[in-house]
């Protein structure tokens, strides 16, 4: 990942991250952890610049350590409003963690469970029977 994209999505500066994207960014190269931009704004509540990316065609479903995906980071992080906009830009929501306990063949709706958010399992299930009609 670009150090100039890096600390333009650490600050949310949606100027300078929308003049390197007119510019030819790679919106999904990954950091040295193997997150892309949308994991990284997604697990920080940055909403903003989740739209941003979504509205610019990041993939929506690349995953990194332990399986976990944009989707799972918002709900791990109780960010509602990022976890309804990336339902309905159609990031799956029945890919599975991998690897460590608590994460392990666990969807976003099961980590919305495990964490007690009910409001974020309902608009997981809605999403997941939308998606399969």
């Amino acid at each position: 990942m670009n150090p100039g994209w890096a600390n333009a999505l650490r600050r949310s500066d949606m100027e300078t991250l929308e003049r390197l994207l007119d510019a030819g960014a790679d919106i999904n190269a990954r950091d040295q952890h193997g997150q892309t931009s949308l994991m990284i704004a997604a697990r920080h509540g940055h909403g903003e610049v989740v739209r941003l990316l979504v509205n610019h065609g990041a993939a929506l479903d690349h995953s990194a350590k332990y399986g976990l995906t944009a989707l799972m980071l918002a709900v791990i992080g109780g960010h509602t409003e990022i976890v309804r906009v990336l339902v309905n830009a159609g990031a799956n929501t029945t890919a599975r963690g991998s690897g460590a306990p608590g994460f392990h063949e666990r969807t976003a709706s099961d980590l919305a469970k495990a964490a007690g958010r009910r409001d974020l399992e309902e608009l997981l299930r809605v999403a997941q029977a939308h998606g399969s009609e």
